[in-house]
């Protein structure tokens, strides 16, 4: 599966700042000073050290009330009848000024927690309601009355984890050599199979933890940047217009070759950037999940037969070698037990984003920017799907 889909690159940071405390951006939000709060695992998160430590959002309530109560009164339940009824959309909605990538990192690394209210019925005298804390995702619903709350005390350096110091030349080297095309203003990487974008819980080293080691000697460290770009074929996923919450997406494709073994390599062209959009497109409206889909091919894969490795293959493409941070190289091909995801950003397109900072820069009241110079970017298919290929026209023959 060969693509031209957005890619992911650095934008360096104009300067570089402190890290904020969450509490800055938080200005004029009640504090839940006064509650004992365990987490739903039973673990107190109050006490005297430890009060200060929720940020206590308002209630959740719904944009549109009144829409809300048509749509109940219809028998619909209110989903969709609003816009904000997701727990992240709340979080933004409450803290428009805390920044989109901080509330992100908060709900990845489960920073972020809802209400939960028991009964605690050890006294006899009354009945005492007892708040307790437990995690939240970013997609959860909510409904009227639900609180979320944010740690106060985290910064967003904390949030971004602890960069790791790296003295192996090994590990600096294989980093270095990720890099497609590096200028003032950008880094284009071509990202290993295997390495996850961005850190999260239990996740050891990812792009953006290792995002310093592509400065060498700057006290500026890149930061992560998805552009969204995409010619053909068209396949669009349209909202229903009772769905407030959900967005259209739109997929161009063309078949690059198919193959008697009920193989199809296509070329894929993003129009939109939804989560997982190639995957869902291939997957359930095309009805032909990518190969190594095990989340939206996953009855696909449960009858998967490998392919018969042809004779004619060079035995150097079938040795495994380990990588630096725990990756392998070799393996993940049609001809595996359990293939590697064939999905590969093949090539990127976009303007000269160094010559407009600039320009930008210049004295110049009028800036145009209709002249600046294309900059394309080409990666190389790895390994596992170069070998898939070869596979693929070996036993087609």
């Amino acid at each position: 599966m060969a693509i031209r889909m957005p890619a992911l690159i650095f934008r360096r940071r104009a300067a570089a700042a402190a890290p904020k405390p969450i509490q800055q951006y938080l200005a004029g939000l009640s504090t839940a000073v006064e509650h004992v709060i365990p987490e739903d695992n039973g673990h107190i998160a109050g006490g005297e050290e430890n009060k200060k430590r929720w940020v206590e959002l308002p209630p959740f309530a719904p944009l549109d009330a009144n829409a809300t109560a048509r749509a109940i009164s219809r028998g619909d339940g209110g989903e969709g009848a609003c816009s904000n009824a997701t727990a992240i959309r709340w979080v933004r909605h409450c803290c428009p000024h805390v920044p989109a990538s901080l509330v992100q990192k908060l709900f990845r690394l489960r920073k972020v927690k809802k209400n939960l209210v028991t009964a605690d019925t050890s006294s006899t005298d009354s009945i005492t309601l007892q708040l307790r804390l437990r995690r939240v995702s970013a997609k959860d619903e909510l409904v009227p009355g639900d609180i979320l709350f944010l740690p106060v005390n985290i910064q967003e350096s904390s949030v971004t984890e602890k960069t790791k110091k790296f003295g192996n030349k090994n590990e600096i080297d294989f980093l270095r050599d990720l890099e497609i095309y590096k200028d003032r203003a950008i880094i284009v990487l071509n990202k290993p199979p295997g390495m996850p974008v961005q850190g999260g819980v239990g996740i050891k080293n990812s792009i953006d933890i290792l995002a310093p080691m592509f400065e060498n000697g700057s006290s500026e460290v890149p930061r992560l940047v998805v552009l969204q770009d995409g010619r053909s074929e068209r396949l669009t996923v349209c909202a229903g217009s009772n769905t407030a919450s959900v967005q259209d997406a739109l997929t161009e494709y063309r078949v690059i070759e198919s193959f008697p073994q009920g193989y199809t390599w296509l070329e894929l062209f993003p129009r939109t950037g939804r989560k997982h959009q190639l995957r869902v497109h291939c997957a359930e409206v095309l009805g032909t999940p990518i190969v190594g889909d095990y989340k939206y091919g996953r009855q696909a894969h449960q009858n998967w037969m490998p392919l018969p490795m042809p004779q004619t293959i060079d035995k150097e493409m079938l040795k495994k070698r380990k990588l630096p941070f725990g990756l392998t190289l070799g393996g993940g091909s049609v001809a595996e037990q359990q293939p590697q995801l064939h999905l590969h950003c093949k090539q990127m397109i976009l303007p000269d984003i160094s010559a407009a900072m600039q320009q930008l820069r210049s004295s110049d009241a009028d800036h145009d920017f209709s002249d600046l110079e294309k900059l394309s970017f080409v990666a190389p298919l790895p390994l596992h799907m170069q070998l898939s290929w070869k596979i693929l026209l070996s036993v087609g023959k």
